[in-house]
């Protein structure tokens, strides 16, 4: 049937939003510092010549506060409001960096990063997915989550790249600083932030203990809630320690400066880790948006399962062949590539369970686990690395538990749990 003058293009739903493209650059912005920790790693160490299991232990604590604060936020969000939750969590996003800056010992920066890691779960995935999956076309759900997904993976290029752009002519302190403000000019784009609301106060206050009952007697979601550890395990080791890996490798005659290395500026292990963190965040939103083209069109326990498998295989691949700058830029592409691939699917997976109403609680719980495993793994990667001077052991655990949550997801049923069924979300 032919459209006419009175049925306009713009009547089909777009996939790219107001909603969206503020919630990405919230989450681009939010996570372009924590992707920058790693880089402050070795400044902060050489300033107060503490053991590097110190500063280990201050980003693995902002990841336990992050995966403490994100069913929080997102009961939160569900109950008083989107915007508050996010003007909540940036204040204590830039609250936290602000103190971290004065810190002069090692408790006193561990206990600021609490504030970081409730601020990232404010302004982070648990509340801005909800609310994008909640503004998308049914249609587009899968795409508009993957997109915002991606969202975080560009601020793992901006983030570290940044932070070393600026420590070169500036104290760390200072790039906290701007850190800081940055988080809180993202507010100013709230008022585009617009999307249906959950459910009616009320009716979340009355059903969402059921939910919750049912979900933790549910097999399914349980495994979902373990396999997102290995996940969590993996992406925070990497992020905080393969700078200072890199950097610390005997492979500098690898570095041909006549090579590709040189022609891109790169004469350093440490230009060369800087590198590889930009390189996994590159590789990141390819892997993301192809993550949310396959998650609508195939099983995404089956999705998960093979991401987690792939994983460990590039690891194992990495730690048992020689380290040459190749070998890093190579692993670092694999990798990046199934990096928060995970997201889309694993939030898109639950609300497929349990639909839309209370994805940004289930999800938050889910991702509970997910900083589990980044607790364990930063800080686990510093108390090893101060025992043996090598991050080979906490490397080969982070291989097997990939493996674990590739097998565990495979159980899982993708099918609607609750009585009254609502349209698929993703």
């Amino acid at each position: 049937m032919q459209r006419t003058s009175s049925e306009p293009m713009e009547s089909r739903p777009r996939l790219i939003t107001p909603v969206l493209v503020v919630g990405c650059l919230i989450v681009l912005v939010g996570f372009a510092i924590r992707a920058s920790f790693g880089v402050f790693q070795i400044p902060i160490e050489e300033e107060f010549s503490w053991p590097r299991t110190e500063f280990s232990l201050a980003i693995a604590i902002q990841n336990l506060a992050w995966g403490f604060g994100a069913p929080f936020f997102g009961a939160f969000a569900e109950k008083l409001g989107d915007r508050k939750a996010i003007i909540l969590g940036a204040v204590l996003y830039a609250l936290g960096l602000v103190l971290t800056t004065g810190a002069t010992s090692p408790l006193a920066i561990q206990f600021y990063e609490i504030l970081v890691g409730f601020g990232i779960a404010g302004t982070g995935f648990g509340v801005i997915l909800a609310v994008v999956g909640r503004a998308s076309a049914p249609e587009h759900r899968a795409m508009s989550l993957a997109i915002a997904t991606a969202s975080g993976s560009a601020g793992q290029i901006v983030g570290p790249t940044v932070a070393v752009f600026l420590l070169q002519s500036m104290a760390w302190q200072s790039v906290f600083m701007i850190f800081a403000v940055s988080i809180l000019a993202v507010l100013v784009l709230l008022p585009f932030m617009r999307a249906p609301e959950a459910a009616a106060k009320e009716e979340i206050e009355e059903s969402l203990g059921e939910i919750l009952r049912i979900a933790f007697k549910d097999p399914s979601y349980m495994m979902i809630f373990v396999g997102f550890f290995s996940c969590g395990y993996q992406l925070a080791f990497i992020t905080a320690h393969f700078p200072a890996l890199v950097t610390e490798m005997t492979f500098a005659e690898s570095i041909e400066t006549s090579g590709w290395c040189g022609d891109l500026g790169i004469e350093t292990t440490a230009a060369l880790g800087g590198l590889a963190i930009s390189v996994i965040g590159a590789a990141n939103i390819v892997g993301t948006l192809m993550a949310g083209w396959a998650g609508k069109r195939f099983g995404k326990k089956w999705l998960l399962s093979g991401i987690y498998a792939g994983r460990s295989v590039a690891a194992a691949w990495f730690i048992m062949t020689p380290i040459t700058a190749n070998s890093v830029i190579i692993f670092s592409f694999a990798m990046g590539f199934l990096w928060l691939a995970t997201v889309p699917l694993t939030s898109g997976l639950v609300a497929h369970i349990y639909g839309l109403k209370y994805m940004a609680t289930l999800y938050g719980i889910v991702f509970f686990s997910h900083q589990l495993g980044s607790f364990v793994g930063v800080y686990l990667g510093g108390v090893l690395y101060d025992m043996y001077g090598s991050y080979t052991t906490v490397w080969w655990i982070g291989i097997a538990v990939g493996v674990f949550s590739s097998l565990i997801h495979l159980p899982v049923k993708e099918e609607f749990r609750l009585a009254n069924p609502e349209p698929s979300p993703a």
